[in-house]
């Protein structure tokens, strides 16, 4: 009854897997850990004696909370993309944000733009996997008129770490609950905005997608 299961240790090494491992891999790690952070208490669980259990029952217990921890841990993260029309054509929500170093960024600084609004979080793998290609057409379309913002749904040190460690050469804000209900409720991420210059919503991309379908998108709108 004393032992403490705390299993925070585990949200750092979902952070740090590479964002191309599938969830197998990743729940396979989990259990390790778990066995590892909890052997002493294992050990005893597998002791010869009276309701002692085998080896066998003590892995599949730890294969099934590590599970459990994965799906509590990232249940906002969408492997699959998906386009919807549900909120396009409407005017994008005004909104304005702290950035990693405090400063306002609002929506209307960038009147005139096509924008990608990226909602987004460091410990979310199809997250991590986009930025290389957001970097890559910011560098690429922001002369003809291409703004790329990020909204980091985190702990700001978090989101301002993972920013400075990549180089992201463009805006991101800390995201809030409010920020979240004014863009119709996010129930996966990443999920993308496309704002066209007149500052309406032109599609929302829900999960992984690919670079060359961001850039489709905006080389209709620049």
């Amino acid at each position: 009854m004393g032992q403490s299961w705390d299993f925070s240790f585990l949200l750092e090494n979902l952070r740090s897997y590479n964002p191309d491992a599938c969830k197998i891999t990743v729940v396979i790690r989990l259990t390790a850990r778990i066995c590892d952070k909890r052997k002493d208490y294992f050990m005893k669980m597998t002791e010869k004696g009276k309701n002692k259990y085998p080896m066998w029952i003590v892995w599949l217990l730890a294969l099934i909370v590590a599970i459990i921890i994965f799906y509590m841990i990232s249940p906002t993260s969408v492997q699959h993309p998906s386009s919807t029309s549900s909120t396009t054509n409407a005017e994008a929500p005004s909104f304005t944000l702290s950035d990693i170093d405090g400063h306002s960024v609002s929506l209307s600084n960038y009147g005139g733009k096509v924008i990608i609004l990226d909602f987004w979080a460091p410990w979310c793998p199809p997250c991590r996997r986009e930025i290389p290609d957001f970097i890559s057409l910011q560098n690429q379309y922001a002369s003809q008129g291409l703004q790329i913002i990020g909204i980091g749904l985190d702990q700001p040190n978090n989101v301002a770490s993972f920013v400075q460690e990549h180089g992201i050469n463009y805006p991101v804000v800390v995201g809030n609950d409010a920020i979240i209900n004014l863009y119709g409720g996010i129930s996966g991420i990443p999920t993308t905005f496309v704002i066209d210059r007149q500052g309406n919503i032109i599609n929302k991309f829900e999960g992984f997608t690919n670079r060359s379908i961001f850039e489709e998108e905006i080389k209709k709108l620049l």
